[in-house]
């Protein structure tokens, strides 16, 4: 996964929404390469159960509870690896969701803020509190959760969550392009569905899940095991050179 043999040992991942799906999942790919995790979450006890995991595969992690919409938890989070770790090398923001499937017409002022609270805002507040960190070693990687989404617009059910995306995305390019130039890299992947909790927690309906399948050549989601190993090799070695980029993980689906 990585060029140098144990490029992950003595470093630390930070994680938030780690306590489920693609958070957890990367939280425990980490820890398989040798990183120490630190695992944020709304859900406490999800997050020390990832923590549990990671500590009897042998690795080291603390579980922080953390609401990614109030900035003041996001820097106890931050604060919280520095003190545990020594220093956050990577950052994962995996929290955030489409929340619930509706029209755009049904879209209403408390969603689309909750929309943006949630996907950009807890992105946006865990960069800002991180960066200063990072930039005073003079280097780390952060890699964000956009989405497919943001290319069809989520006509019909998710144009709340799809334009957030798209924020993430913005985010991203624009991080990544401000501080190139002094040791900062900065990601983001773009998956279509992935088989996690986050589609019953959004109230997607049998009927929606075979509506993308339909839109999947690969006739399956995504796993979120898959999304995880692209983000931990996003984070290595192997590909230095790359920053700002999106990565699309599709099935070869989620375009139209």
């Amino acid at each position: 996964m990585a060029r140098t043999p144990d490029f992950f040992h003595n470093k630390t991942a930070l994680i938030t929404g780690a306590g489920s799906g693609i958070g957890r999942a990367t939280a425990l790919l980490f820890a398989r390469e040798g990183a120490r995790v630190v695992a944020g979450d709304i859900d406490l006890p999800a997050a020390q159960e990832t923590c549990r995991q990671v500590e009897a595969a042998g690795g080291a992690a603390q579980p922080v509870g953390c609401d990614v919409t109030s900035r003041a938890e996001v820097r106890a989070l931050i604060d919280a690896g520095i003190d545990r770790f020594g220093a956050v090398d990577f950052l994962f923001n995996s929290a955030g969701s489409a929340l619930k499937r509706c029209g755009f017409l049904e879209i209403d002022d408390a969603l689309w803020e909750r929309s943006y609270d949630l996907n950009v805002n807890g992105t946006f507040y865990a960069m800002q509190e991180v960066l200063p960190h990072m930039l005073e070693r003079g280097k780390g990687t952060i890699v964000n959760v956009a989405s497919m989404a943001h290319k069809r617009g989520g006509p019909g059910g998710s144009v709340h969550y799809a334009s957030a995306k798209g924020a993430v995305l913005t985010l991203t390019l624009g991080v990544a392009r401000e501080f190139a130039d002094r040791g900062i890299r900065c990601l983001s992947v773009s998956p279509a569905s992935v088989e996690t909790p986050f589609l019953d927690a959004s109230g997607t309906s049998q009927a929606h899940r075979e509506r993308i399948l339909a839109g999947i050549p690969m006739k399956r989601m995504a796993t979120a095991d898959e999304i995880a190993e692209l983000v931990v090799f996003m984070c290595s070695d192997a590909c230095e050179f790359m920053t700002a980029d999106t990565v699309y993980v599709s099935g070869g689906g989620g375009f139209r």
